[in-house]
């Protein structure tokens, strides 16, 4: 699928009908409607159908703000075939992603909370719990993967509550051309820290430029420190949400760690020696590109979302996947799986019935539920016996089983701190700070933020 530019407002009006068992109006009580039976609240194993519901009655709009404009093409396709269910209520879809939790905060301090928002799962649940209905006994629970729906629960309500969904999971780690590892005499992707720079150099010779990085995005810079964060937890002999812990009660110094001050720090400056001329200007749209048109080896700070837009430029790459080499250990390098977003329903919309019916749908119709591999391409946050056809995907789950999958770090600190860590971490790859400065900030930002927390 086409994607629209990465740092498009995007808006798509629609009527509505909704399809799934219930409703009447945004008047109407959220537990009338929808609604599983008191014992049987909890994710279905069986990915079981949904009852069926005619709520024709239902008007007014529905605002959706939500981050992750790669999956926009995917959104509004969604929204078009709903239009199909029901023509009464307009969604409004927005979409952005450099500054995301900065516009949300503003929105939400004004008083404007969109009846459809996102977050990262895991930590940010607790974050925006004041805003967010509990889908616990709502029907989307009766597809919703188990791992998913534990994700969405409140460490504050002790581990309760379903308080968000996913549009989502997905794997991490480094996509890369085999054709050109082939060319250049690679016969395996590397697993260590020394391979990796003995790779680059293997390509370089072979006319190949290595890396793209994607350093224009904040966020890429946590999709790639997460991998190194699972290192170092490993190396101290700690869990990392333990690790994490630790800098954020302002206990832990990033020298400390050798995965983190060593080996990250010289994993930025091999992507930036022989990556994309100008780094901080390389965003995502141009990642793929660059990929997709033969130009580079590798793409950082991406993972199984890209793949359909890069088929769209070039349908015959052939795409490999594996986990970052972060150690001189091959046990560390290892891919990560996880659903790391969270799509909040605000329990205070004005139209609550007929956003939660949308929502409803989207995991419990059969268009819905087809929705996640056949028209987004990504991993299924549903129970569900679809196969993909996505070499991402397929690779990644072979890799969770032959090697087992890191951790998802990035569910244990907030957005917010991810966004100042990149923030940080792009200052750094423009020289504009060293490499003690940035650890000294981080320290420090990381306490600031999510030490309250």
């Amino acid at each position: 699928m086409k994607r629209k530019l990465l740092a498009a407002i995007l808006s798509c009006a629609m009527t509505v009908t909704v399809l799934a068992g219930c409703g009447q109006t945004a008047e109407a009580p959220a537990g009338e409607v929808t609604t599983l039976p008191a014992d049987s609240s909890t994710p279905a194993a069986d990915g079981a159908e949904a009852p069926a519901a005619d709520a024709s009655a239902d008007e007014g709009e529905i605002y959706m703000f939500i981050s992750s404009p790669e999956y926009a093409d995917a959104i509004n396709t969604l929204i078009e075939e709903y239009k199909n269910v029901a023509p009464n209520v307009t969604i409004n879809y927005e979409t952005t992603q450099n500054d995301y939790p900065t516009m949300l905060k503003a929105k939400l301090n004004s008083g404007e909370v969109p009846d459809i928002f996102s977050s990262t799962s895991g930590k940010e649940i607790d974050t925006y719990l004041e805003y967010s209905y509990d889908l616990s006994n709502d029907s989307i629970m009766t597809t919703m993967d188990p791992a998913v729906a534990s994700s969405m629960s409140s460490t504050e309500n002790g581990g309760k509550g379903c308080y968000g969904f996913a549009i989502k999971g997905n794997y991490f780690g480094i996509v890369y051309n085999k054709e050109m590892f082939e060319t250049a005499g690679i016969a395996k992707f590397p697993e260590t820290a020394s391979e990796l720079k003995d790779a680059c150099d293997k390509l370089t010779a072979a006319g190949f430029k290595p890396f793209t990085t994607g350093f224009a995005e904040w966020w890429v810079f946590k999709h790639t420190y997460q991998s190194f964060v699972n290192a170092a937890a490993d190396g101290a002999g700690i869990s990392t949400a333990d690790l994490v812990t630790k800098f954020e009660k302002g206990e832990a110094k990033v020298s400390d760690y050798p995965e983190l001050y060593d080996n990250y720090f010289a994993f930025l400056d091999l992507a930036k020696e022989y990556g994309d001329a100008k780094p901080l200007e390389t965003d995502l749209s141009a990642e793929e590109a660059a990929f997709a048109n033969g130009e580079v080896a590798m793409v950082l700070g991406q993972g199984a979302w890209i793949e359909s837009d890069v088929l769209s430029i070039n349908p015959d790459i052939k795409i490999g996947f594996a986990g970052y080499p972060t150690t001189e250990d091959a046990a560390e390098t290892k891919v990560i799986s996880g659903s790391d977003q969270a799509l909040h329903v605000n329990k205070d919309s004005k139209n609550l019935q007929a956003t939660l019916n949308f929502v409803n749908w989207w995991y419990t119709s059969d268009y819905g539920k087809s929705w996640f591999t056949d028209v987004a391409g990504v991993v299924p946050p549903i129970v569900t016996d679809a196969p993909s056809e996505f070499e991402i995907i397929k690779q990644g789950a072979a890799l969770s089983d032959e090697k087992g999958s890191g951790a998802l770090a990035i569910c244990y600190s907030t957005d917010s701190w991810h966004q100042t860590c990149g923030q940080i971490l792009q200052s750094y790859i423009a020289g504009t700070i060293s490499k003690d400065e940035a650890c000294a900030q981080i320290e420090e930002q990381w306490a600031a933020i999510d030490g309250a927390k």
